[in-house]
């Protein structure tokens, strides 16, 4: 949690989502206030939605607790997906071969602002 010129922040880490993907839903709420963005990612039908949803609430819920005011006055600041390491796996494949998989994960940041 950080509080810099009533800023709020979560971060969520090592998530086993696409940075690219998540980076899709996350462009729908940037800018928009807390009950919107709500809204848009319950009906969104993206697998990301559930983690960024769940961020957010996070970030929200930091802001309670430094005693700020009601959650329909907090607009999304900024919010982005960064990468996070990549699983490495194998797939076997023919004549004793092996086929690489590179399993993405990402880390998303949410800092919303009281208004």
């Amino acid at each position: 949690m950080t509080n810099i010129n009533n800023e709020i922040k979560a971060t969520s880490k090592y998530l086993r989502l696409s940075p690219n993907k998540v980076r899709r839903v996350l462009d729908q709420i940037r800018g928009r206030n807390y009950q919107d963005a709500v809204l848009i990612l319950e009906f969104m039908p993206h697998k990301p939605c559930k983690a960024i949803k769940k961020t957010l609430e996070s970030a929200v819920n930091n802001a309670n607790i430094s005693s700020q005011g009601d959650k329909n006055n907090f607009i999304i600041q900024h919010a982005y997906a960064d990468e996070g390491p990549k699983l490495k796996r194998f797939q076997p494949r023919a004549q004793g071969r092996a086929f690489p998989i590179h399993k993405p994960t990402c880390h998303i940041t949410i800092t919303i602002q009281y208004t």
